[in-house]
């Protein structure tokens, strides 16, 4: 048994026995229970880790072999420094500097949890350890990152490009990366990378990581957009971390989150890209950066508006149709939609791994708006704020399909009015009883909504959490730290 186990807290020690039993992990004499139950004369029956001594704990946790005592080590890191982070801020809330507000303003998202619960023990991940908390919290130093990935034929994402800058956005990392395995979709039109840039190419994510992890030392904070991706990507661990999702407050997104182009064009007064242009690595990655550098200097603490209102006219005829099985035919899809309705399903499908994604092009944005709201289904949002709804359709095999379909505008604000609906809208500010009444009834329609929105959320957390322990489990018997200590 190492230091790092020996030198824990009881505290911590407790909270690690406690993963072990969420996750079934069982040492030489079996799960937590079974190894009190099989030393009660001197441990007792009382089952909770809290109320045992520091040397019961220890004692259970040698009974593991050293692959789970790996994992034990690192997780016991990970919530001594969170402990320490925490305790830091609580002690001493006048000495948070403004990048750290912005890391705890992340910290404390609701999204958090979920989305930056990495498998970190996994061998392939690199770690990045605080160090003494009250020398880190001292950095202000930021480092602003993006990647682009690839989907592998293996249905996983690979990262084929890593950009990073400073504060002063100078250029600390632009590294075009080997994937290492078959790709099945370069998603040029997005990641503006294809096979011939790859060419030649012998820097592997491994190479990367170390890279990274020089420009992280020291308490460094990571900044970036929907970093959370990113990291999964690289396969690093790092808390200090300020997301440009995160950090703004919304009036028309819901639980969604803005695109990056999106988000500069509302904070920073111009757009990223035009429409239809792929992605820069480099520019995502100053953006980010110059983001936070506005909410530093700006505030930016009233809600801002982010709706995207720039969509043409053909945009708005469109549906997107995503999450499709890669073996229905893209024609079963005209069964969703009633025979009124002059429907296109285009043939240009983009593929997923197990699933497509394409458009259904009506005749106009009102037809498509209609064909939208007569689909019986609850309905979502997704990352972006755009309304969607999860569907079931049978195809002409019998087979039912579930796939989304998603407006291409995000949701109208909720005391405003939809663009398609102007006149019903201004007929009802003629009336102001028949207006109060309505106000009244949708305070109602957004609490329930609130709430289906809350359990699909939870659904969907515990959903993500049991696909990372079943594949941990199936590849090593060992599991992904829960989210209540993350």
């Amino acid at each position: 048994m190492e230091e790092p186990i020996l030198n824990a807290d009881r505290e911590v020690l407790a909270e690690i026995v406690r993963l072990s039993q969420k996750q079934g992990l069982k040492g030489r004499e079996g799960g937590w229970k079974d190894f009190l139950h099989s030393n009660s004369l001197s441990y007792g029956a009382v089952y909770d880790p809290m109320r045992k001594s520091k040397d019961i704990l220890v004692a259970f946790l040698q009974t593991f072999q050293e692959k789970d005592q790996k994992f034990f080590r690192k997780m016991i890191r990970r919530i001594t420094e969170y402990k320490a982070f925490e305790k830091f801020i609580s002690d001493f809330p006048g000495q948070e500097s403004p990048q750290q507000r912005l890391v705890r303003l992340t910290m404390e998202h609701p999204h958090y949890p979920r989305f930056y619960s990495f498998p970190s023990h996994d061998e392939e991940w690199m770690f990045m350890p605080l160090g003494k908390v009250s020398e880190v919290m001292k950095s202000k130093t930021m480092i602003s990152i993006d990647c682009e990935m690839v989907l592998c034929e293996d249905g996983t994402e690979a990262v084929v490009q890593v950009c990073a800058v400073d504060e002063n956005l100078e250029v600390k990392l632009d590294k075009l990366v080997n994937p290492n395995k078959a790709v099945a979709d370069y998603i040029t039109d997005i990641t503006g990378i294809s096979a011939k840039d790859l060419e030649g190419v012998t820097c592997s994510l491994a190479d990367v990581q170390k890279s990274v992890k020089k420009l992280l030392s020291h308490g460094t904070i990571l900044v970036g957009h929907s970093l959370h991706n990113d990291l999964r990507a690289l396969k690093i661990d790092h808390q200090r971390v300020i997301d440009t999702c995160h950090i703004f407050k919304y009036l028309d997104l819901a639980n969604g989150s803005p695109s990056l182009n999106n988000l500069c064009k509302s904070v920073l007064g111009f757009a990223l890209r035009a429409e239809g242009e792929p992605h820069n690595c480099l520019n995502d990655a100053k953006a980010a950066m110059k983001l936070v550098l506005a909410k530093l200097e700006h505030g930016f603490d009233d809600p801002i508006s982010v709706v995207d209102d720039n969509l043409s006219d053909s945009d708005q005829a469109k549906l997107l149709l995503h999450k499709i099985p890669v073996d229905v035919p893209y024609q079963e899809l005209l069964k969703l939609f009633p025979e009124n309705y002059n429907v296109d399903i285009k043939n240009d499908l983009k593929v997923r791994g197990p699933s497509y994604s394409t458009f259904a092009v009506f005749k106009d944005a009102r037809e498509a708006d209609e064909a939208f709201k007569g689909i019986e289904a609850s309905e979502s949002r997704d990352s972006n704020g755009r309304p969607q709804k999860n569907v079931f359709l049978e195809i002409s095999t019998g087979k039912s399909i579930s796939f989304y379909v998603r407006r291409m505008r995000a949701a109208a604000p909720a005391n405003g009015c939809d663009p398609l609906n102007k006149r019903t809208a201004q007929d009802e500010t003629n009336d102001s009883k028949r207006q109060r009444t309505c106000l009244h009834h949708c305070k109602h329609v957004e609490d329930i909504e609130k709430l289906k929105q809350e359990l699909r959320q939870r659904e969907e957390e515990i959903f993500e959490l049991q696909k990372i322990v079943s594949a941990l489990a199936r590849k090593k018997g060992i599991s992904c730290i829960s989210t209540n200590y993350l």
